[in-house]
């Protein structure tokens, strides 16, 4: 049956564009009209399911570009990880799932599993089995011999390994290539933060045998020389991008125009704790990574939204909490919510059918109470979530009304 839902404003973006009070037919998976409640209603047909949100927003489904459903999100993700068995993880990701689809998060890419669970998760949730949002999944990330987050199982030294860590990820089905270019927090004794995992070269036969695939390249790099690498290997986007060096920051302004000149897309990955993070980091520490950001949007380079999900503190039912890491760096909220969906949608390579409401698109809706482009706090007011044609009440046992 087909799905009218109703409120005081349709989001239609991007920039703020709306409607009043207005309505969204759901046909299926997809969106089949969208308008003025009334001119709606009379096109739709009799026997219809009805959802109203009075005062309320309809917007698109927010996009998360950076989770780890394998992770926990608990005090030592990484050791917990370690002592439990595909069963029990799969069903732990398929209540991280659930978290996230519950706070209005219609679609996410996952940047590391183990042994391609989160591409099982994607088709149970795509199949209906499992509620939850699109998964975008990018299997084992490829690291260098004892590299940040060797215990996934995508250690590679030298091309050819390389190359047999992404075939091997592409036949369970990934959607996307994740690569180390530099260590990480997480993984105790691998190589520092800033330290560069791989050369140039080794990135971009990286590139190059994602891209026999169709796939793009999604590269985690602390460290400016790691950024370097990636950048010159033409990654689709950069995770994190702190410009650490050994020393402490190495912002390069050339860089900075690179990455905006050939629409590379960086994320950030603002855990839902950031604030907490630069309490720990130090607050004029802190200010230093989060000003450069601040510059980079400035300077043009895309920012798109991703919480780091699973990392020690980085919850999966606070998405707004990361997204007002936004605001803190000068963005407004209609900016914020253009960024959360179409941007991101844009730069994970999904754009042509989700990340906007409009006919033919699919049906990922978001209903909240209030006006998040007056307070983006109205995000967290979830009343109904669509995705892919399916609704879920937030709250009830399967989230499906």
């Amino acid at each position: 049956m087909d799905t009218l839902v109703s409120a005081g404003r349709v989001l239609l973006g991007p920039r703020g564009r709306h409607i009043t009070d207005a309505a969204v037919l759901v046909r299926g998976d997809v969106i089949a009209d969208i308008g003025p409640r009334a001119e709606v209603e009379a096109r739709a047909p009799r026997e219809v399911s009805r959802f109203d949100c009075p005062g309320g927003t309809l917007l698109p489904g927010l996009i998360d570009a950076h989770v780890h459903l394998v992770l926990d999100a608990g005090p030592d993700p990484v050791a917990a990880l370690q002592g439990t068995g595909d069963a029990e993880l799969m069903h732990g990701m398929a209540d991280r799932a659930r978290r996230l689809l519950g706070r209005g998060v219609t679609t996410v890419r996952d940047l590391g599993d183990r042994g391609g669970l989160a591409v099982r998760l994607r088709d149970d949730i795509a199949a209906g089995r499992l509620p939850g949002p699109r998964v975008l999944a990018a299997g084992t990330p490829v690291t260098a011999p004892g590299g940040h987050c060797w215990f996934l199982g995508g250690e590679a030294d030298g091309t050819d390994a390389i190359r047999e860590v992404i075939r091997r990820n592409i036949e369970r089905g990934a959607d996307v290539v994740k690569v180390m270019a530099t260590g990480g927090g997480i993984t105790r004794g691998g190589p520092a933060i800033w330290a560069a995992q791989f050369t140039e070269a080794e990135l971009r036969t990286v590139v190059e045998e994602a891209r026999s695939a169709g796939l793009p390249v999604a590269a985690h790099a602390h460290g400016t020389a790691g950024i370097a690498a990636a950048v010159a290997a033409g990654v689709d986007t950069l995770e994190h991008c702190t410009w650490m060096g050994r020393d402490g920051f190495e912002v390069r302004e050339d860089l900075i125009d690179a990455i905006a000149a050939k629409n590379i897309s960086v994320c950030p990955a603002a855990s839902p704790d950031w604030r907490g993070f630069a309490r720990r980091f130090g607050p004029e520490r802190a200010e230093e990574m989060f000003g450069t950001l601040r510059h980079m949007r400035e300077r043009g380079v895309r920012l798109i939204a991703g919480t780091d999900a699973g990392i020690g503190r980085a919850v999966f039912d606070d998405p707004v909490s990361s997204l007002e890491f936004f605001q803190h760096i000068g963005c407004t909220p209609a900016e914020i919510i253009d960024l959360a969906t179409h941007e991101t949608a844009r730069a994970l390579g999904i754009a042509h059918d989700t990340g906007l409401l409009r006919p033919g698109h699919r049906a990922d809706i978001l209903a909240v109470d209030g006006n998040p482009l007056d307070d983006l706090q109205a995000l967290r007011a979830v009343r109904l979530v669509v995705t892919d044609g399916h609704p879920h009440i937030p709250g009830s046992p399967g989230l499906r009304p």
